[in-house]
């Protein structure tokens, strides 16, 4: 009994012994195989490893090791502190729901804004959202009403499309019929164009392929209608071209009599003279009719010919001589869209890209090395890269000067040097070439100073312009209001420059940037200017203002809605917060009024992606 016990003693204090030491060793093994479980869900390990340790702890009866042992929790990354802004929430990298949730608030935001225009102005060119009344400052053509059916119709807005299409449907035909004069470019880029587009969206366009990604909802559109129109209004436009005894058109046509005449001063600007060709050229390969596309392109064909400054080109030229008047040189009015248009004729066109329109992208590309050469300047104290201007031409003083229409930049270079398609997917290819990077490094640059023109203020939106602070010639004057700001010392805002008229060319680029870049801080920059928007130019009775002045709270209102307001700004904010995948920009170029064209494809190349 006492050797029993004995032997039983020593094998329960053996056993003991294997439980107390071989328990601790059996947790480290337990964790090695943990962390070997862990690194191979992550890919440090075989796929064939990974699936046989998934395997091992598959079954229901086997407990789980992951139960043991929790992982961490991920902490937010950091953001670099040029990313960082002192007026805002920290940036970061919001989920999708929210981003469908703030393209919805868009899209409450436009439905606002167009009740205001049907109650209180509809039928008539703009709102005047604080005496709730309309007015025509555009030629009388409702240009809100055209301006913003592509935009209803891309957010699927459908009493909206229901409303502006009946009207343009009831009356549109008359006002061209009775009203008097109107200026040719304003009129082809937002009241042509818009009818063009929506046209297209509405399913009107059978060969133009289905790559938009919105619904066709006919049923609330009648496409030929807006076909029809179309083609009796630039029929009346044209007249500015064949009335003109150069390839310059005239910069005024009166739609009643059918007759075109210059300004009172005999200048047209050369940005309007350029920025007719992607409406007219879209309505000939629709109509068939080759006439408005030939009229158009001429214009084009003429500046090839004529002297530049490093591929820039003053702001005004003759329909009378042909040639540039004066020697003031800007991207900012009266400018800016003629460099547009360089780049994107040539990507409609992608049939004629390597041929017989390869000269508008030589063009261009010479206009933007000339645009690095001679614009672009860096600020103090902050280096903040800006675009400025040679009132006097290449042998007179630099102006430290940027209007905020010079934002539509950014956008352009980036499309410039991808030709729409994502950066990655253009690395990967192998397209980019070292201009092209550098290009789009510069858009990146000035989208941030574009923004920072609207977070240097107190409101948090941006003066229609903006001086900078350059070595050895500081721009004195007032700041934008926000103290707080990282770059108040770089810009000055002047007290006649103040005025924000909801301009989209900032927000613009950055729809533009972040289809390409896919960096997600493009949209929380579109994001911030958007509550800007709402907080301090939204009207209760519907509608949105116009603001006197940035810089000061509460900011003094003007009482005006400019028709691009719904035509540009909010469309851009609604397709920014989107997906990528409606109006790609490999398939779609926007005309200078954001309304979408398709790029001319071959019928073999349409029927191909159908």
């Amino acid at each position: 009994m006492a050797t029993q016990a004995l032997i039983s003693k020593s094998s329960h204090y053996q056993c003991g012994k294997f439980t107390l030491g071989k328990f601790l060793s059996l947790l480290m093994v337990s964790g090695l195989i943990y962390l070997l479980v862990h690194k191979s869900s992550e890919g440090f390990v075989s796929g064939e490893l990974h699936d046989k340790v998934q395997s091992r702890h598959a079954s229901k009866d086997s407990p789980n090791i992951r139960t043991f042992w929790r992982k961490l929790p991920r902490l937010p990354p950091r953001l670099p502190p040029n990313e960082m802004y002192k007026n805002s929430s920290t940036l970061h990298q919001s989920p999708p729901s929210e981003w469908t949730s703030r393209q919805k608030n868009v899209k409450e935001a436009f439905e606002h804004a167009w009740s205001g225009y049907r109650n209180h102005a509809m039928g008539y060119d703009e709102l005047m959202p604080l005496s709730h009344r309309g007015v025509d400052g555009l030629g009388g053509l409702g240009a809100t009403v055209v301006d913003s059916l592509d935009t209803a119709i891309i957010m699927g807005a459908d009493d909206v499309v229901s409303e502006a299409s009946k009207w343009i449907e009831d009356n549109l035909m008359k006002k061209i019929n009775e009203k008097g004069q109107v200026n040719l470019f304003e009129t082809t880029i937002r009241v042509l164009g818009g009818l063009l587009s929506a046209y297209h969206l509405s399913g009107g366009d059978q060969a133009g392929g289905g790559d938009s990604g919105i619904p066709v909802t006919p049923k609330k559109t009648n496409p030929d209608r807006l076909l029809e129109v179309s083609k009796d209004l630039a029929d009346r436009l044209l007249l500015a071209f064949t009335s003109s005894p150069t390839a310059i058109p005239y910069s005024d046509v009166v739609l009643r009599d059918r007759s075109a005449h210059a300004s009172p001063d005999g200048l047209s600007s050369t940005s309007e003279a350029t920025t007719l060709q992607l409406e007219f050229s879209y309505l000939s390969r629709i109509s068939g009719d080759p006439k408005y596309d030939l009229q158009a392109m001429k214009v084009l064909e003429h500046m090839r010919t004529l002297p530049t400054v490093e591929g820039l080109v003053p702001i005004y030229i003759s329909p009378y001589s042909g040639q540039f008047s004066g020697e003031n040189i800007r991207l900012g009015s009266r400018g800016d869209s003629y460099y547009e248009y360089l780049l994107k004729v040539w990507v409609q066109q992608e049939n004629y890209r390597n041929t017989s329109l390869k000269y508008l992208f030589e063009m261009y590309t010479e206009a933007m090395r000339g645009v690095k050469h001679l614009l672009v300047r860096k600020t103090t104290p902050n280096g903040l890269v800006f675009v400025g201007e040679l009132p006097h031409g290449r042998n007179g003083a630099f102006s430290p000067k940027m209007d905020h229409l010079v934002c539509f930049l950014p956008g352009t270079l980036a499309l410039g040097a991808t030709k729409g398609i994502t950066k990655k997917k253009a690395l990967e290819s192998n397209l980019l070439t070292n201009e092209d990077i550098e290009n789009l490094r510069l858009a990146e640059d000035l989208a941030k100073t574009c923004v920072e023109m609207y977070f240097v203020t107190s409101t948090g939106l941006a003066p229609e312009i903006a001086y900078f602070h350059i070595e050895g010639n500081p721009e004195g004057g007032p700041d934008g209001g926000n103290k707080s700001s990282e770059y108040i010392n770089d810009i000055t805002i002047k007290p006649l420059d103040r005025h924000n008229l909801l301009r989209p060319e900032t927000v613009e680029s950055l729809f533009v940037l972040h289809r390409i870049t896919e960096d997600p801080k493009y949209r929380e920059w579109g994001w911030q200017i958007f509550k800007a928007f709402e907080k301090y130019t939204k009207v209760d009775s519907g509608g949105y203002t116009s603001l006197d002045d940035v810089t000061s709270l509460p900011p003094p209102r003007r009482d005006k809605m400019e028709t691009f307001f719904l035509g540009e700004t909010l469309k851009y904010l609604y397709l920014l917060f989107g997906e990528s995948n409606i109006l790609p920009l490999d398939k779609y170029v926007f005309n200078t009024e954001a309304h979408p064209l398709p790029v001319i494809r071959s019928a073999a190349q349409v029927s191909d992606t159908v």
